[in-house]
């Protein structure tokens, strides 16, 4: 199968080295000219067969909207584009109808695994018609991991990013699980060696997972993190999973409390801490710090 994959970065790269290793063709095209198969989105499309897929991995928002418009004119009826990128699910849909009356169908997918993916395999959440699943598959079966997990056709237009949103909005709760209680045993008297304990959950724990595992992988680094500043940004699927809970009212306590300290991460004198301080100044004489 023949594939056009646009956005060469880390991750789209790897991807473009593990499709073409399970012998598919690939034409990668990116602004970098070093890294690039094709020196444009014209040159690009002339180098595949119709039906055509065409798979672009470029940043959410603008560069995805112009990219996909751009395909949009040098692509012909029964062609395919997949937005692989993290993309708003609510996005997926009028890209969808904007596409539909030229006869070019489109998926959206959301991908997880980042730089590991192409060792381990990609876990693959889709949206879109059956016939582009059909179409798509030995992509997918390429990218993701060998047995029956790691991929699945979520529903309609727009259920793969919704999938992935979701999946992400679980990942941070996980982190805030892990990083909370790496800083109580590093606060403990009665520990001495929080890395070998963090090492010793990877195997025979019910809290055996990959985020451990990177964990671990950072602790022989750097044992006390002391290279790294608590601050920690979130690029928006965290706050699309909590403003959907709100919208559907379903309780996403840990999910909240992680995004929320997210936030406090990045204040270096909380205003909140500031107010909670005067409060139990001003009820109780209780000493502050100036």
């Amino acid at each position: 199968m023949q594939l056009g994959l646009v956005g060469l970065g880390r991750m789209g790269g790897n991807m473009r080295e593990r499709i073409r290793e399970a012998g598919h063709e690939v034409v990668g095209y990116d602004r970098n000219p070093d890294i690039s198969d094709a020196a444009s989105l014209e040159e690009l499309v002339s180098k595949l067969s119709a039906p055509r897929v065409v798979w672009t991995m470029v940043p959410a928002g603008p560069i995805t909207e112009g990219t996909i418009d751009q395909l949009a004119e040098l692509l012909s009826e029964g062609d395919l584009i997949i937005d692989g990128g993290n993309s708003k699910f609510t996005d997926d849909k009028p890209r969808a109808e904007r596409l539909a009356p030229k006869g070019i169908h489109y998926m959206d997918a959301g991908v997880s695994g980042g730089v590991w993916g192409h060792k381990n395999g990609y876990a693959l959440m889709v949206g879109g018609e059956a016939s582009s699943v059909e179409m798509a598959m030995p992509v997918f079966e390429a990218l993701k991991p060998q047995g029956p997990y790691g991929f699945v056709h979520a529903g309609p237009v727009g259920a793969g990013h919704y999938a992935k949103m979701v999946h992400n909005g679980i990942e941070y709760g996980m982190m805030q699980a892990f990083a909370e209680g790496y800083e109580l045993l590093a606060a403990s008297e009665y520990v001495d060696n929080v890395p070998g304990i963090i090492k010793s959950w990877r195997e025979g724990s019910v809290v055996k997972s990959w985020l451990l595992d990177l964990l671990d992988l950072a602790l022989d680094g750097d044992p006390k993190l002391a290279q790294l500043k608590g601050y920690a940004e979130d690029t928006g699927e965290g706050r699309w999973t909590v403003d959907e809970a709100v919208r559907l009212a379903v309780p996403l306590h840990v999910i909240a409390s992680s995004l929320f300290a997210r936030f406090e991460s990045r204040q270096p004198d909380s205003p909140a801490m500031k107010a909670v301080a005067a409060l139990r100044q001003q009820f109780g004489g209780h000493a502050v710090h100036a």
